[in-house]
């Protein structure tokens, strides 16, 4: 948490905003939001399974930049307002129905749905920051913040809608450039005539709470992929698929271990502490590189889904780009993670990237079975875990008893 803060007025609301005071824990009205992306992540990697060319990935990747859009700024908001107060509770219920009317809309959404999941992103989008505006008046800090990044966010969300009014090619671009315009706006501190830029050190981001949110979407995520490996198992239950489940299974569990065994708890504690460094710091870890985890599970557990249908099948150039491409994307997220907090190359992860991008081109000549794919996808995110393991506990003998 940041230890120095402007000096602010009095709030007009100050029940609703949340206290300054060590990690603020997630509450279950965070939760429950959160439950609605379950039905999105699975409706992405759903997306992705009909569409397994290089234009339905892009879209794929998209769809989940907008998505990550409304879910990270609602969560940054309730990293300063307190989810259980009356009108806070509120927004959050109508966020979380906007985004469950946004997850229905993505089989067609560069199709015949694409200006509904435009126009409930823009009432979503700019619903929220005006809530926002409204709640925390009275705190110069956070108004001035929320009036800077209004016009953007307006703006942004507009450019959906025109994207949603055109077709083709033409929405793919639109939609493309509202991504990088929201990465440039939020890197430069969405800079506006008069006002300059809003600077990240006073943002007055509770880190901590940031990073256990975010960790929270990436089980949801992970949670979905067994569900998808289990509801595919069901509908043919036999020595073989039980295999495949048992294999899909195990690289759930190993990208969860990656993430959460030590990373996890560790980041946040990293985050929390990093006093004025905090606003830099959650805006490249949680609005740019948690999209690129989430998205490792979300080709993870596209990659699940096939391998049940036909473990046995030879590989074909897809299913190898699913299913060492998923843990792959995880990894590269994650090592740029630990790389952003630590300042540190975490040389086990880039290996791991490193290997299974080779292996990707000798599975496709050899003509490898699925499974065979997700089983070295397995073993070498197992080695990933194995080095960490190691690590620690060659750190722990050099202390000093």
């Amino acid at each position: 948490m940041t230890p120095s803060r402007p000096t602010v007025a009095a709030p007009l609301r100050p029940q609703l905003l949340r206290p300054r005071e060590g990690v603020q824990p997630t509450t279950s009205t965070e939760l429950f939001f959160d439950l609605v992306f379950i039905f999105t992540i699975t409706q992405l990697s759903h997306y992705l399974l009909a569409h397994l060319d290089w234009r339905g990935a892009g879209r794929t990747g998209l769809l989940l930049a907008l998505v990550w859009l409304v879910w990270v700024y609602t969560t940054w908001l309730t990293n300063w307002l307190q989810p259980d107060q009356g009108p806070v509770r509120t927004m959050l219920i109508g966020v979380g129905l906007g985004s469950l009317l946004l997850s229905a809309t993505i089989p067609e959404a560069f199709g015949s749905t694409g200006l509904l999941f435009a126009l409930v992103y823009v009432i979503v989008q700019v619903g929220r920051t005006l809530f926002a505006l409204w709640a925390v008046q009275g705190s110069p800090w956070l108004v001035a913040g929320f009036q800077q990044s209004l016009p953007w966010i307006t703006g942004t969300s507009v450019l959906v809608v025109v994207g949603g009014l055109v077709g083709g090619a033409a929405r793919d671009a639109v939609w493309a450039a509202v991504i990088v315009i929201e990465v440039v706006g939020l890197s430069i501190g969405y800079p506006l005539p008069r006002r300059g830029r809003s600077r990240p050190e006073r943002w007055m981001v509770e880190g901590g709470h940031l990073a256990e949110r975010c960790a929270a979407f990436v089980l949801i995520a992970l949670g979905e992929s067994i569900l998808v490996t289990g509801s595919t198992l069901t509908s043919q239950v036999n020595l073989v698929t039980s295999g495949a489940f048992l294999l899909a299974f195990g690289g759930s569990v190993a990208l969860w271990w990656v993430y959460f065994a030590r990373s996890a708890p560790a980041a946040t504690q990293v985050i929390a502490q990093a006093g004025e460094r905090t606003g830099a710091l959650s805006r490249v870890a949680f609005n740019f590189l948690h999209p690129v985890i989430v998205a490792g599970v979300v080709v993870a557990s596209a990659a699940d889904e096939r391998l049940l249908r036909e473990p046995g099948a030879p590989a074909t150039t897809v299913d190898v780009l699913l299913t060492l491409g998923g843990p792959a994307l995880f990894l590269a997220g994650h090592a740029a993670y630990k790389a952003l907090l630590w300042r540190i190359l975490p040389i086990s992860r880039v290996a791991a990237v490193v290997v299974l991008l080779a292996l990707m081109p000798t599975a496709v000549v050899l003509g490898a079975p699925v499974a065979v794919c997700a089983a070295a996808a397995l073993a070498v995110t197992v080695a990933v875990i194995l080095t960490d393991r190691f690590r620690v506990r060659t750190a722990a003998a050099r202390q000093p008893s």
